[in-house]
């Protein structure tokens, strides 16, 4: 985890209350290298480590690929590689190489990635380029995601979202506790237009609710009439329900 702390908070912060979002497109993965191949000081280079490369044959442990930067072929491991779907989510990846990408100079303050956590298989991790800073590793913070039952996951306790899309959107915009605000995905050479590719994050805000005017019933209630202009969504209640079963287990009791 990174050394820039997020305060935790007893009470339930709803920054959103938006009507249910809608679940993003599929997107098509990309194979992204890890490392400089040969690794030789004297061996011209086939690949270069950040790039997008082509996988022109699959034999399990290795990969046939082609660069897009120097257009030579290599024979590699495939652990010299790492998927990533959506521009930002890299699955085989290590904290090091994490590190080690988005300390690449086409990287600035603000340049992320989300990957799997190494400690913990069911959670998520994500990798920040914090603003610059005297230690090469403490450039880059960490901050672990983990996941509900229901599915959702948070960074911080009192802020849930229904998935890694959102959660991205949201520290989009705003720091939220974050050492700095997510401003793009880690740059992958290779890919054409990356920043102009991704679309800007769009936040629905409402007025701020009077938690003492909400009875329990309005909050927990299943379903809704169409006559219903209740303030709270149902994204909100399902959020609601997230952080009492991670802070209370099974007791839906409301203070009123």
């Amino acid at each position: 985890m990174g050394t820039c702390p997020i305060r935790c908070r007893p009470n339930l912060t709803i920054l959103e209350n938006a009507p249910e979002p809608e679940s993003p497109p599929p997107q098509d993965s990309v194979i992204v290298s890890l490392c400089n191949y040969p690794s030789f000081e004297s061996t011209e280079l086939t690949m270069c480590i950040g790039e997008q490369v082509t996988v022109l044959s699959d034999d399990g442990d290795f990969l046939m690929v082609r660069s897009t930067t120097t257009g030579l072929e290599s024979y590699i491991p495939t652990t010299y590689t790492a998927k990533v779907t959506h521009r930002w989510l890299f699955k085989d990846i290590s904290r090091y190489k994490a590190v080690e990408l988005l300390m690449r100079p086409q990287n600035q303050s603000g340049a992320f990635m989300v990957r799997e956590s190494e400690s913990n298989r069911d959670c998520f991790s994500l990798s920040v380029r914090s603003r610059n800073s005297s230690s090469y590793l403490d450039s880059v913070k960490h901050y672990r995601i983990p996941q509900l039952e229901n599915g959702w996951v948070y960074i911080s306790p009192g802020v849930t979202f229904p998935s890694l899309h959102h959660l991205v959107e949201h520290y989009s915009e705003s720091a939220g506790g974050l050492c700095v605000r997510l401003t793009g995905p880690c740059h992958i050479q290779g890919l054409d237009n990356p920043t102009e590719d991704r679309p800007v994050p769009i936040t629905i805000r409402r007025p701020t609710i009077n938690w003492k005017d909400i009875s329990r019933s309005a909050i927990f209630r299943r379903k809704r009439t169409e006559s219903d202009n209740s303030l709270v969504s149902e994204g909100l209640r399902e959020a609601i329900t997230s952080y009492l079963q991670m802070t209370e287990g099974n007791d839906h009791s409301w203070d009123t």
